[in-house]
């Protein structure tokens, strides 16, 4: 894989060297994280997302989601690994390995809810804007705030 050089970016942009590390994380981590189990990012609206894992063979109780700086964890574990070995398969295409994926979330952006419908993880997500800092619009001349 290619890789590449983000360090004139800390050179040439004052006061954008988190984004410049943030680049570099992901670079990194995207070349170490499994393609197990597959997944689709959604945009549902403007500040509405979804992720979509196939998850097939855990159920509720073997998923964790953990959200903490900006970071989705999703963990499965299975627990009944003593019950596979009485079973005989001539093809296993069922991948029912543990397995742990990341994501690096936006900022603002929120897990909002989670669900397993038919084998697929639901993960809901919406970007929560706080009020400080949306746009707001100053009149010129007078310099009182104009709300709307």
């Amino acid at each position: 894989m290619r890789t590449v050089d983000l360090s004139p970016l800390y050179r040439s942009f004052i006061g954008f060297d988190h984004l410049a590390s943030m680049m570099d994380a992901a670079q990194r981590s995207s070349e170490k994280q499994p393609s197990y189990p597959p997944y689709n990012i959604e945009a549902l609206a403007e500040d509405k997302y979804q992720i979509t894992m196939a998850v097939a063979g855990f159920t509720e109780q073997e998923l964790s989601l953990e959200s903490e700086n900006n970071t989705l964890s999703v963990k499965g574990e299975k627990q009944n690994k003593e019950d596979k070995t009485d079973r005989k398969f001539i093809h296993q295409g069922i991948a029912e390995r543990n397995f742990e994926r990341k994501f690096q979330l936006g900022d603002h952006v929120k897990v909002i809810g989670a669900s397993l419908e038919n084998g697929l993880l639901l993960i809901d997500l919406e970007r929560e804007v706080p009020e400080a800092l949306k746009p707001r619009k100053i009149e010129i001349g007078t310099g009182k705030l104009i709300e709307g």
